[in-house]
């Protein structure tokens, strides 16, 4: 934003606003910085992208992680959604079938942490009882990488 304001004029107000595809259905995760000369517009900035989904203000420094988190994230997620619907139809459901019960579940899952503030750990445990077959599931994924792989792929994401 530096770089903005010296060929622009320091003087005038710069944002830098990072909407994802879901802003097509009002449902992105919007984050914005900007410069030391924003006050007066700033209100009307973040009320225009509200509209669009949720707003968070952050700093510069944090924009090109922001990008990794809300706008790759969507394809992080979307790829979720993909594996878990094939394995959906390896053990018997049609492909439509499990595109609805996987997205749904995100849904509600995603509803789950939003609207209570809890630990998705903390959500995991209310499904998880011992010998059961979400613990053995889950074990499953992280002996195959599951959570590695996607931290390692957030972490490609924002060092390239």
């Amino acid at each position: 934003m530096v770089e903005i304001g010296e060929m622009a004029g320091k003087n005038l107000p710069i944002f830098r606003v990072m909407p994802n595809t879901a802003i097509a259905l009002q449902e992105s995760l919007t984050c914005i910085s900007s410069n030391e000369n924003t006050a007066p517009h700033k209100k009307y900035v973040i009320e225009m992208f509200e509209k669009l989904g949720k707003t968070i203000e952050i700093g510069e420094e944090l924009m090109a992680a922001a990008t990794v988190l809300s706008s790759c994230g969507i394809a992080f997620a979307l790829r979720y959604i993909r594996a878990a619907m094939q394995g959906g139809i390896e053990i018997g459901f049609g492909a439509e079938m499990a595109q609805l019960i996987t997205a749904q579940t995100v849904k509600g899952a995603t509803e789950l942490i939003l609207q209570s503030g809890n630990h998705p750990e903390r959500e995991i445990d209310k499904v998880t009882t011992p010998m059961g077959v979400t613990i053995t599931g889950l074990n499953e994924m992280e002996h195959k990488g599951f959570s590695s792989s996607l931290i390692q792929g957030v972490l490609a994401s924002y060092k390239n």
